[in-house]
């Protein structure tokens, strides 16, 4: 049998790496400026709000901003790599049994379930999406980042070869087309009727054609 030692040290082992305490750091620092910035953004407009004002606002010069922050345009578009991650980690979790479109739909449950009372927070982050120019091509570069990181697990369930077939990739690409076309719905209706249900009717239209 193997010794306590060694056991505890392969446990150890097998135990993924904590965020260091500078990591941890650096991230509260992110959120604290973003939060700010966001701020900003919905009482002044982003492209009236500068980097100086976001520091200044922050209690940090605007050096230290450009520690955090390689540009204004990465205080909004890190959040969407981010959710990207989080709606993979959905993904990765839903039952092995399950259609990957069905999955993919309940991934998508990270943007949808917004609180119904309080949608303004979500709307604010989309509106500031479509209205700053500058940043929609980077949205769109963001969400294909997403069909990425979504196509490995979709590829699994579907047991195919990632580099030989293409359905996970047409898979995940009618997917985001879908949550994309709700969220253009969305902020249209200034969120009267639930996101949910509008990525459910796009998601369904698409399912029912190819039935």
């Amino acid at each position: 049998m193997p010794s306590t030692s060694r056991t505890s040290a392969a446990r150890a082992a097998a135990r993924p790496a904590q965020p260091s305490l500078r990591e941890r750091t650096r991230a509260a620092m992110r959120a604290e400026v973003s939060e700010v910035a966001f701020r900003l953004f919905a009482e002044q407009g982003y492209d009236n709000t500068t980097v100086e004002q976001i520091a200044a606002e922050a209690g940090l010069s605007r050096t230290t901003f450009f520690r955090y922050f390689g540009t204004k345009e990465e205080v909004v578009l890190g959040r969407l790599g981010e959710v990207g991650h989080q709606i993979a980690t959905a993904l990765a979790a839903r039952p092995a049994h399950e259609r990957p479109w069905d999955s993919l739909r309940r991934a998508f449950d990270v943007i949808t379930q917004t609180d119904p009372d309080e949608p303004e927070q979500a709307l604010n982050l989309i509106r500031l999406l479509n209205d700053a120019c500058a940043l929609m091509t980077h949205q769109w570069q963001k969400t294909q980042g997403w069909q990425s990181i979504l196509v490995p697990e979709i590829s699994r369930r579907l047991d195919d070869d990632p580099a030989g077939d293409l359905r996970a990739s047409a898979l995940a690409a009618s997917a985001i087309a879908c949550l994309n076309a709700a969220l253009d719905t969305w902020t249209a209706s200034d969120g009267t009727t639930p996101l949910s249900a509008l990525l459910d009717q796009a998601m369904s239209t698409l399912s029912e054609l190819s039935a």
